[in-house]
């Protein structure tokens, strides 16, 4: 279940005069696979239109529940800020931000914010840029930056639910080892060595603090893995005493 952080209210996705109604279906899909619903057009070229129910996907509630405005100004005027999304730079004095750190400020306010992109082929005009507060940039290929919108929805839409749910930042199915785990695959493993005969306590050696160096540097490890490994050991050593 996708959960939105208390400090993001609503964050908002906002077509500025899209001309593909694929494209504002695809975007409907980006926006909920990452748990977005509010979605507003301005002066769609073509909707409603069956294109932009087949790129949906699952994801026609989205459309269902969009709004259309006039003007960029009507679909943002009760929100607190608004991130024009470009890869043109332009000499002004709006903030400028890397899409990442848009993501964050957008968590950081307290209240409505939005997204705005601009047109598939001319992308926001200099009238809609102004009426934003920050502009945003996609880091990408300095030879080929221009992304396709629903692409670009997606990766706004990505960088906002990973801000706002930072839990999900490495997707984990099996429980974490514990420290109790750790501990005990480090004791089974100084025991295999000395079994085995690879490790004398008396050696002054450094082994033992070398192992735990080593899985140190293993991030995340999980008790099924460390459940694994002394199941190894178990069968080695076993198999030594035969």
């Amino acid at each position: 279940m996708v959960t939105v952080s208390p400090h993001l209210s609503r964050p908002r996705i906002v077509l500025c005069r899209p001309s593909h109604p694929g494209n504002i279906g695809a975007a409907a899909r980006a926006m909920k696979t990452m748990g977005l619903a509010d979605l507003r057009l301005v002066a769609p070229e073509k909707y409603p239109a069956p294109e932009a129910q087949w790129m949906a996907t699952n994801a026609q509630d989205v459309l269902q529940n969009s709004k259309v405005h006039a003007n960029l100004t009507e679909a943002i005027a009760d929100c607190v800020a608004a991130f024009a999304l470009s890869a043109r730079p332009r000499e002004w004095s709006t903030q400028v931000l890397e899409v990442r750190a848009a993501a964050a400020r957008a968590v950081e306010l307290n209240g409505n914010v939005a997204f705005v992109f601009g047109n598939e082929q001319a992308g926001l005009t200099n009238e809609e840029m102004l009426a934003c507060q920050y502009l945003v940039h996609i880091p990408a290929n300095p030879g080929f930056t221009s992304l396709n919108l629903a692409q670009a929805v997606q990766v706004v839409a990505y960088e906002l639910f990973m801000t706002s749910n930072p839990e999900t930042r490495r997707f984990r199915s099996e429980k974490a080892a514990t420290i109790q785990d750790l501990e005990g695959l480090y004791g089974h493993l100084e025991r295999a060595a000395v079994d085995s005969e690879f490790f004398d306590p008396a050696s002054n050696s450094k082994l033992p603090t070398r192992l735990r160096r080593l899985f140190s540097r293993v991030p995340d490890l999980e008790r099924e893995e460390v459940n694994i490994l002394r199941g190894l050991l178990n069968a080695l050593q076993k198999r030594k005493s035969k």
